[in-house]
């Protein structure tokens, strides 16, 4: 992975090189940004830079033969670590070192994947994946041998908010005084879900989402975009190029999210004055339960995203309005007045606690079916 190939985030490039050429490399450092901004290629681009002794940007001014081993992610200085789960194949003690392969491939694929993304790769889309304990005895054996090259050992731990309370703590020393000329590289999108004694030992480095004239470029150029529908596009990402990439591949079929959304806002207009009604919500949370937990975890969020297009519809910020629904007999802008400032706050804290409730394993058809009666009330809220 080259620096070149890394959409924007030219500041973050120039502070990661000129802190490689100064001879000052932090010793674990945690890249925050939203999806699809390109923490993990930029990680695995700084990782290349150092183990490679690359001089410039271009990244490819180093050691040749070790920059041809970052073409496949298999250079033997290189470690990752990612979340897991078990799967038809791997029984049991899940660990990264299992999913290689599956790894490898993803990363040429896609860099800037998702995490849900990662999990269908694997087959665990209906399971929560997490970095536990067994993988945390990994890495203290993988960083406790020499350099196969005798320079650095990098660790690239993705999604370390996903690293529970046993992993956490057995990495604490490690994370604190390292092995000599060992560098961790941890990455995440929310630094609120990892444990404050985690990050006080990182040096933090923010991403931000990608600019709408980059995410456009980059589709005419990598996936000759027709100009016009690459700039629709690129507004409709929120600066999310993995995001932008499904739009453009009409990647969402698999899960109808805007059909259920729909439904379920409909479902609980009725609900109002109407008991019989709320027997369609109930059955509604008994289907969307019957789902994964990151399927509901990922409709929740996609919730929460409609639920603000149609506050901006209804404060008429067009320019940032860019929701357009299939479905023929919904129109936005009629649902948009009954979202308004007396009710998005609460809509969006029933929204981010019924996700908080699902990925810690509570009853999914209990917590759905308090949140639709709670929707019931909010969406009439004057």
């Amino acid at each position: 992975m080259l620096f070149k190939d890394i959409l924007g985030q030219e500041h973050i490039k120039n502070h990661l090189t000129r802190s490689v050429s100064l001879g000052r490399i932090p010793h674990a450092q945690l890249f925050i940004g939203p999806e699809g901004s390109g923490t993990l290629a930029m990680a695995i681009a700084y990782a290349q830079y150092i183990l490679c002794s690359n001089t410039d940007q271009e990244n490819t001014t180093g050691n040749a033969s070790c920059n041809l081993k970052f073409e496949n992610y298999s250079h033997p200085d290189l470690h990752f670590v990612f979340p897991v789960a078990t799967n038809d194949t791997i029984k049991s003690h899940p660990v990264s070192a299992n999913f290689l392969q599956e790894w490898r491939s993803f990363l040429k694929e896609n860099p800037y994947g998702s995490l849900f993304d990662w999990y269908k790769v694997i087959g665990i889309q209906n399971k929560q994946g997490q970095i536990g304990v067994d993988e945390a005895a990994e890495i203290n054996k993988a960083l406790s041998l020499k350099s196969y090259e005798g320079g650095y050992k990098i660790m690239i731990i993705w999604m370390a908010d996903k690293m529970n309370i046993a992993a956490s703590n057995k990495l604490l020393k490690l994370l604190e005084e390292p092995p000599n000329k060992t560098v961790f590289i941890l990455i995440t999108e929310s630094i609120d879900d990892i444990l404050q004694t985690i990050y006080s030992r990182c040096q933090l480095i923010d991403f931000i989402g990608l600019s709408e004239n980059v995410i456009s470029k980059t589709l005419i150029e990598k996936e000759n975009c027709d100009q016009n529908l690459a700039k629709k596009i690129a507004h409709q990402s929120e600066g999310n190029y993995n995001r932008a990439l499904h739009i453009l591949h009409n990647d969402n079929q698999e899960f109808p999210f805007e059909s259920w959304f729909i439904q379920w806002v409909r479902s609980a207009f009725k609900a109002k004055g109407n008991a019989a009604a709320i027997q369609d919500l109930i059955e509604w949370s008994e289907n969307i339960a019957a789902l994964g937990r990151e399927v509901q975890k990922q409709f929740l969020h996609y919730c929460i995203h409609f639920f603000r297009q149609a506050l901006l519809s209804n404060y008429q910020a067009e320019e940032l309005v860019f929701f357009e629904p299939k479905e023929n007999n919904f129109d936005l802008k009629k649902f948009a007045p009954f979202i308004d400032g007396n009710n998005i706050t609460l809509i969006f804290k029933e929204l981010e606690d019924a996700i908080y409730h699902i990925e810690r394993n509570g009853n999914s058809k209990i917590i759905l079916t308090d949140l639709s009666i709670k929707l019931t009330r909010l969406i009439h809220k004057k």
